[in-house]
């Protein structure tokens, strides 16, 4: 199945200090190349964020008012996309994989979308497939400061469940310093 994939790495990270967490090295590797080696069969890869040297062949884009998150970024990203199909991944995963979106691809069936769910149960709104015309019509009007699991929960979704690691992401320096 032909998909495109969008990445949202512009956030503020605020909780690790500002850092540009998309270009943080885990296990030698960027976060953000991480997200573009698990979207190596997708057609296009949008990057929502400033734009990085060393990327390759990915489509840049921002938010219209950036540091407006995620579902503003997702706007954006959607903004792109012509495929049926599009996975988003969020630009701080550390155990995201090709197979983990292979998964979440042929997961999706005819679902609105199909979401990783991690060992504790939640819902990883960052790391799914989405039929692109389910996606853009849960939206809301207003994007900005909108909530993503507020405008994505109401939707009839298809739940995969996580392999170990797979959902582990970067969101303070203990979880730099365990991943790492």
């Amino acid at each position: 199945m032909a998909y495109a994939g969008i990445v949202l790495a512009g956030g503020a990270a605020r909780r690790l200090s500002g850092v540009d967490k998309p270009a943080l090295t885990v296990g030698g590797k960027p976060l953000l190349a991480r997200a573009l080696t698990a979207l190596a069969d997708a057609d296009p890869v949008i990057v929502v964020g400033p734009e990085r040297p060393g990327f390759g062949d990915v489509l840049w884009t921002r938010e219209s008012s950036p540091g407006t998150g995620p579902v503003a970024a997702v706007a954006a990203g959607l903004a792109l996309v012509r495929t049926e199909v599009v996975v988003v991944l969020a630009g701080d995963l550390a155990g995201v994989r090709k197979s983990t979106v292979e998964r979440l691809v042929a997961a999706l069936g005819s679902a609105p979308g199909a979401v990783l769910v991690d060992a504790a149960g939640e819902r990883q709104w960052l790391l799914g497939a989405w039929r692109t015309e389910a996606l853009r019509g849960a939206l809301p009007e207003k994007v900005e400061n909108a909530s993503l699991r507020r405008a994505l929960g109401g939707l009839d979704l298809v739940e995969v469940a996580e392999e170990p690691g797979e959902s582990d992401d970067i969101d303070t320096p203990e979880d730099l310093d365990r991943l790492s």
